[in-house]
């Protein structure tokens, strides 16, 4: 039977959390990220140039991002070692039926079919990779645009979406945490804060308590009389999310942030934490983006969160996203408010958020007469 391990994870850091391991130049990302030192030698004057070209190669997209390309880039360059064709420059014919390998399940010993999303993440692996060695890759030509219509209309599949957390379920989570301990100070802060704010897991521990205040950080937190003010930095630039006090000190994800500052004797740098010595004290690390989705999981099924799947499947219904999906679904107010909030860039995105609407408001059917 599926279950939480309720082991301390907090005291190993996840693995995910390190940085990629350094693959052979052709096989990772190495030579890309390195791209604008591959010139001829430079002036020792443009030496310090090049470093901050290279860390800007690097925070050109998100570090979840750089870590699935690097690996993309390995397997594919794995596969072209064992059929005896070359890598780099990538030639579309191969690159084709690298994708139709994919899908077929035979990219690998012992594989299994790869989904669609993950061929399209391996296809764009490779483009990135080939554009930042200057050969960019023509993912138009048939040999590839052709093969990937065809996987998608044979292989595509409705999106599995996570269940959306109500405010009456996070309510029940809420009393399974213990207030008496800091660590459950903190995960009551989390739950709050990433619901009301409808932010995503890699933003809830992304935050600082102030500004500027870490390299690592992804935004930081501003409290007022009325309620708390966080800039966060997304794909798309700056962004400012209020968040509201509560009706009641119980449920305020304002006042539960107060607390875990508070007694978290927390001045400065990372927001949430990691607790250490036996639940006694804060360390200075910063929790991983696994901790949220972690202790989702626990505390729903704690809650008994949709008691009426399986524990299997209630494992995998709930994720850090459910928070998110929570608020766009329960949130009473008008479209555009939730949009601006969530930072989406269209209704239509902020649609998909919503697990709980009035699907049939507008009857065509009987609008037109039957």
């Amino acid at each position: 039977m599926s279950r939480i391990d309720d082991r301390n994870s907090e005291l190993h850091p996840s693995q995910a959390s390190a940085p990629p391991h350094s693959a052979p130049a052709v096989d990772g990302m190495a030579t890309a990220v390195a791209a604008p030192s591959a010139s001829p030698a430079l002036p020792a004057h443009l030496q310090d140039l090049t470093e901050r070209a290279r860390s800007y190669v690097e925070a050109a997209s998100a570090a979840n991002t750089r870590k699935a390309y690097a690996s993309d880039w390995k397997h594919f360059s794995a596969w072209c070692r064992r059929q005896n064709v070359s890598s780099f420059p990538a030639a579309p014919q191969v690159v084709g039926l690298y994708i139709t390998a994919c899908a077929s399940g035979t990219a690998e010993r012992g594989g299994k079919p790869n989904t669609v999303s993950t061929i399209e993440r391996r296809l764009a692996a490779i483009g990135w990779n080939c554009a930042q060695r200057g050969q960019p890759l023509d993912r138009k030509d048939r040999a590839i645009a052709t093969v990937m219509a065809g996987i998608r209309n044979r292989h595509a599949a409705p999106p599995r979406q996570k269940e959306a957390l109500l405010p009456e379920d996070l309510i029940a989570m809420l009393e399974t945490l213990d207030r008496g301990t800091l660590r459950g100070l903190r995960d009551r802060a989390m739950l709050l804060v990433g619901f009301a704010g409808g932010l995503r897991r890699s933003e809830i521990v992304g935050l600082d308590l102030g500004r500027d205040q870490s390299e690592d950080g992804r935004g930081w937190i501003e409290i007022f009389d009325k309620g708390a003010l966080v800039t966060l930095r997304g794909k798309t630039g700056w962004r400012e999310v209020e968040i509201g006090r509560g009706s009641s000190d119980a449920t305020c994800p304002v006042a539960a942030l107060e607390t875990w500052i508070r007694f978290a004797k927390i001045a400065r740098g990372p927001l949430f934490r990691r607790v250490t010595g036996r639940g006694k004290s804060v360390g200075p690390d910063r929790l991983n983006d696994q901790e949220v989705a972690r202790l989702v999981k626990k505390a729903a099924l704690c809650a008994g969160v949709r008691g009426d799947l399986p524990e299997a499947e209630r494992m995998q219904a709930f994720a850090g996203h459910s928070l998110r999906a929570g608020l766009a679904s329960s949130a009473e107010v008008d479209e555009r408010h939730v949009q601006k909030h969530l930072g989406h860039a269209s209704a239509e995105m902020t649609r998909r958020y919503q697990r709980r609407r009035d699907r049939f408001r507008v009857n065509l059917t009987k609008a037109a007469g039957l």
